[in-house]
């Protein structure tokens, strides 16, 4: 029989004061805890009134990481329950807080696989230890280099690994204890975290090249034998890194890049969303992404692929994207240049005074897109010049300032539908209250990868599939897209996050049938619907 404090102490089997007198009978708990039995709602509403008394933003986290680390039954339970209001807080935009103190704030790890670049020999143990035996399904991997919108913050950027399988359960179900958080520990170039003698990673710089690339291979390899029916999300891997891993393993394994996939999955997604509410094609549309890092060229790739299946050839989808980062618009000849970049660069022969493209406002008086989508980091670039300028020549510009947290968003949403008098159509990267303007209130859509990611994931997961490609992430796009309400007044171009695991079953059922359709699923999975069904997750109250 196993030990009460066993059970107690494992977050997947604990329920507190919840036991009733039978399973305490059964497991040897009869002592162990006070006499009453409390229900879930009973620990729910007790636990929700604590959490009310903290202080909104890094306070009230760390108390719900508190009780994630101790019960998670109870944990998803007020999840689900307060979803809208904790997803901010257990996510994105409080997540970027909790990282930059995560080695001042470590109390207790997150049963989180902590890999070393300086004992790359340990990596097979090292996740075999963290994983304890369970059968996992999932692993959420980063190097912590590209938190997207802070920057380089080592080990500490674990913490996002954590926030994104909260979110995978919360949304699509799936076991909390089939999945584990992966820290790849390569040093860090961040001075701040190098000086403290409270962090936890590897106080130097960080390491690149053959033993980066080693550790990398190491890592894939040890997670396949240990896991084969494991799906590999990188996140947020620095610019240097995360398209080459992308490019290294997409065909071999299922891998998922949310930074570029996914990102690229909920522009798409939004920009369709945009389209059905405005009547137009999307062949008929001019792009401009205002910063052309990892989750840039994603939006960029995913647009013009969509492009492609709607008629234009790869060359004429490409003439349709105006590429903008810290150098002004992109050419030929820039220097730097990435791989994913130089697809779509621009030649210098085609303005008269391209030497002059260097900011935004020049750039959008000479390509005048239709569309314009920030992942900058740069807080106001979306001023009211620009943003006139751009509705000047076209009636419904859609405008995606989607940079996070909500110190570096590119525009207010409220203050991009004042200065086109209410026909933008607008989604951000953070959540955003409705705006009322002219007696006429809009929803903003939250363009964030959470709407998407937990159904392609959960989707590739439930039938095995051996790989995630361009037709998968199509269809999660198109299906999260098709929810959008077109002829509600002010609609927003993408559905509320309060629906989440509702139309996230959606995205798993399409994501699954394709594979199924591409001969990618494991044998005998033919039913994408049965197969999402039977493995989403049911908590034990």
């Amino acid at each position: 029989m196993t030990k009460a404090m066993d059970i107690l102490n494992n977050p997947y089997l604990n329920k507190g004061t919840a036991f009733t007198l039978a399973e305490r009978q059964k497991f040897g708990l009869i002592g162990a805890l006070p006499a009453k039995v409390r229900t879930i709602e009973e620990q729910a509403a007790e636990t929700y009134a604590q959490f009310q008394s903290k202080r909104a933003g890094i306070e009230q986290r760390e108390f719900l990481m508190d009780v994630f680390n101790t019960n998670r039954t109870l944990f998803f339970y007020l999840m689900d329950q307060h979803l809208v209001e904790f997803m901010p807080i257990v996510y994105d935009p409080v997540i970027a807080d909790s990282i930059e103190h995560y080695s001042d704030l470590f109390l207790q790890p997150q049963q989180a696989a902590f890999l070393s670049i300086d004992d790359p020999d340990s990596v097979k143990q090292r996740l075999a230890n963290a994983a304890d035996g369970r059968d996992i399904k999932l692993i959420v991997v980063t190097d912590g280099e590209g938190i997207l919108g802070i920057g380089d913050w080592g080990i500490n950027g674990v913490d996002i690994a954590v926030g994104k399988l909260m979110v995978y359960t919360a949304a699509a179900g799936i076991d909390p204890a089939q999945v584990l958080a992966v820290g790849i520990d390569a040093g860090t170039n961040n001075e701040q975290l190098l000086q403290n003698p409270a962090y936890l990673g590897a106080a130097h710089p960080r390491v690149t090249g053959v033993a980066y690339d080693d550790l990398i291979e190491r890592f894939v390899q040890a997670a396949q034998e240990l896991f084969p029916q494991a799906l590999l999300h990188f996140e947020d891997f620095g610019r240097a890194n995360a398209a080459k891993i992308l490019r290294r393993y997409q065909k071999q394994l299922a891998i998922f890049n949310d930074d570029i996939q996914g990102t690229g999955m909920i522009a798409l997604a939004g920009v369709l969303g945009a389209l059905k509410i405005s009547g137009e094609a999307l062949t008929d549309q001019k792009f401009l992404t205002f910063g052309a890092g990892t989750a840039g060229m994603g939006i960029a790739k995913m647009l013009c692929n969509e492009l492609v299946r709607q008629g234009l050839s790869y060359e004429e989808a490409k003439r349709r994207f105006y590429l903008v980062d810290v150098q002004g618009l992109l050419f030929d000849d820039t220097p730097g240049l990435t791989p994913e970049q130089r697809e779509f660069t621009r030649s210098r022969r085609e303005f008269e005074y391209a030497d002059t493209l260097t900011d935004l406002l020049a750039i959008v008086k000479a390509v005048q897109p239709t569309v314009m989508i920030g992942t900058s980091k740069q807080p106001g670039a979306f001023n009211e010049a620009v943003v006139k300028e751009m509705s000047a020549h076209t009636k419904r510009p859609i405008i995606f300032p989607i940079s996070n947290p909500t110190k570096l968003i590119e525009a207010q949403p409220a203050d991009l539908l004042k200065w086109t008098q209410g026909q933008a159509l607008v989604a951000a990267g953070i959540p955003v209250a409705d705006v009322t303007l002219a007696g006429k209130t809009y929803q903003i859509g939250q363009a964030n990868n959470a709407l998407v990611y937990p159904g392609v994931g959960f989707g590739a997961i439930a039938v095995q599939a051996k790989q995630i490609n361009e037709a998968m992430l199509a269809a999660a796009a198109h299906a999260l897209a098709d929810i959008v309400v077109a002829d509600q007044p002010g609609a927003a171009v993408l559905p509320p996050v309060a629906q989440l695991p509702t139309f996230t079953a959606k995205v798993a059922e399409v994501v699954a049938q394709s594979a199924i359709d591409q001969g990618l699923a494991a044998p005998g999975m033919t039913d994408a619907k049965q197969a999402v069904a039977a493995l989403q997750w049911q908590a034990k109250y």
